[in-house]
């Protein structure tokens, strides 16, 4: 039985914890003698404790976060009961900050805060000799990365074969941006290259063909980021028909010419920028204390859309204090006009640490006191307004971002897209009152309906684009309103899979794009 297991909930299967696997191969000595057990937030708490105690483990560390915090902390009450004898140890960011405000830091035995990957071995290998050291908070120590052994070899084959793979070529950010909590961080570190480069060849060569970079910075260091980009064209080029699929995270306003010449020979599907937008009020943007050349950036995106065939991911926040609903509206129209493939649309979340708290008193935040603290009313937008808004965003998750209903949502949207698109939340929310579980073929039908009922554009158009969208999403099934001698559902696709590495939801953007609507 392993003397130390490292444990925690996912959002979701696919979600292999990466923090687990820093702390694991950083166990020296004691790696041999630990498991990683990981399970999906709306297990039974009975079920996971069931599961952790029959390791019979001495020292559990658990990784805690804003989406599981509420479960954790029911499994860790739960092992108090059954198992008093058990070491338990949290780390993670969620635990990292206030933690003499939180039930589950006072059921622990310790909590390291910040970087875990060296602290946890020492305070393990000192519980297992039988030590208990006598501070129960500890911070954790940051040492060069030079000394921290990289994860890679964590991942198995089933991790990479059914689960995403996240990879670091840095830690850190030197931004401030309140509402991060990298504003905290000094600066941003990288690993060395060759070994980090060393280490994607490896996990390429045991199968991986999805890498998602969880760097806050991907594109600061111009060398390190072409280096980077290299790898991966070589892989595309020598074997085209076994593409890869790369993430990044990139700093909008910074895409120098030589990038823009690398990043234009990647093909479609296998490249995915996400580029934090936030707002694009200026005064916001300065509040937040957010350093951003918004003309750069909407060049930049420009450029993108133009000249490359990568899928754009950009974020814009709610809520942000001061901004209200007729700036927030204008962003999201100047966002949109700049036609990236999706619009990640979130709502402000206070999460514990981060700076942006420093205006709850002058703008009148007002957050919700539980996980995961998302702002509930601001001095410029109310509480129902909220509710509105952050109805919106699920809608336009299901009908704009996942790329299934591109020719109904140009109908929608017109010329004044967060307008437009605000009434049919509000009008879709009113006819049905929810915002999950909505069949497919149901929100077609819905679409319909208020798009008939806005009386602006021919029926036969809006019929016609909605049943369109409906077939090229994989559709099968008839509607009452399609003409008697329209075309039959062509048969499902095998396996449901899209085409090499590429994701379901971008592969549908893709076809959409290649298809002109």
């Amino acid at each position: 039985m392993p003397a130390i297991v490292l444990a925690t909930l996912n959002a979701r299967f696919a979600h292999a914890s990466m923090g687990l696997r820093c702390l694991r191969a950083n166990l020296a000595e004691l790696r041999d003698d630990s498991v990683i057990r990981e399970f999906v937030i709306g297990q039974k708490t009975e079920e996971i404790v069931e599961k952790l105690l029959a390791d019979a483990p001495r020292v559990l560390g658990l990784g805690v976060y804003i989406w599981n915090v509420e479960e954790t902390t029911r499994v860790v009450a739960q092992l108090r009961v059954v198992a008093p004898e058990l070491l338990i140890v949290l780390g993670g960011p969620e635990v990292s900050h206030e933690v003499d405000q939180q039930r589950i830091c006072a059921l622990a035995d310790y909590v390291i805060t910040g970087w875990g990957d060296v602290s946890f071995t020492e305070l393990a290998r000192a519980l297992l000799a039988g030590e208990r050291p006598p501070a129960r908070v500890i911070p954790g120590t940051q040492p060069p990365l030079t000394e921290l052994a990289m994860p890679y070899a964590e991942y198995s084959e089933d991790d990479l074969q059914r689960r995403h793979v996240y990879v670091e070529a840095s830690r850190g950010c030197p931004f401030k941006c309140e509402f991060c909590l990298s504003a905290l961080d000094k600066t941003a570190w990288p690993f060395p290259l060759p070994a980090f480069l060393q280490a994607l060849d490896d996990l390429y060569a045991r199968g991986a063909r999805q890498f998602k970079f969880v760097d806050r910075t991907f594109n600061l260091k111009v060398d390190t980021s072409l280096a980077i980009l290299g790898f991966f064209l070589d892989k595309l080029t020598a074997a085209p028909d076994d593409p890869v699929f790369v993430h990044f995270e990139l700093i909008p306003d910074h895409l120098p010419e030589r990038l823009k010449e690398v990043i234009a020979q990647f093909p479609p599907g296998s490249l995915q920028f996400e580029i934090g937008i936030q707002s694009f009020n200026p005064e916001v943007q300065a509040r937040v204390s957010r350093r951003q050349n918004d003309a750069a950036a909407e060049a930049n995106l420009r450029w993108l859309r133009a000249h490359s065939r990568a899928h754009l991911h950009v974020d814009l926040i709610a809520g942000l204090p001061g901004e209200d609903m007729t700036s927030f509206a204008a962003g999201f129209d100047r966002l949109v006009a700049l036609a990236p493939h999706e619009v990640q649309f979130g709502i402000l979340k206070r999460l514990r640490g981060a700076p942006i708290a420093r205006h709850t008193m002058e703008f009148g935040l007002r957050f919700n006191p539980d996980p995961p603290y998302n702002i509930l009313a601001t001095n410029a937008v109310d509480f129902a307004t909220l509710q509105r808004l952050s109805r919106f965003s699920r809608y336009w998750d299901i009908v704009a971002n996942s790329g299934r209903h591109p020719r109904g949502l140009a109908l929608l949207l017109g010329s004044s897209p967060f307008a437009h698109f605000l009434d049919f939340s509000d009008w879709l929310y009113a006819r049905i009152g929810q915002t999950h579980a909505i069949a497919h073929e149901r929100l077609v039908l819905l679409m319909r309906e208020h798009l008939h009922a806005l009386g602006d554009k021919p029926s036969e158009q809006i019929d016609r684009a909605l049943v369109e969208d409906y077939r090229a999403a994989g559709g099968r099934s008839r509607f009452d309103f399609e003409p008697a001698d329209s075309a039959a559902p062509l048969p499902r696709s095998r396996g449901g899979q899209s085409a090499g590495a590429t994701p379901k939801r971008q592969a549908r953007h893709l076809q959409a794009g290649a298809t002109g609507s």
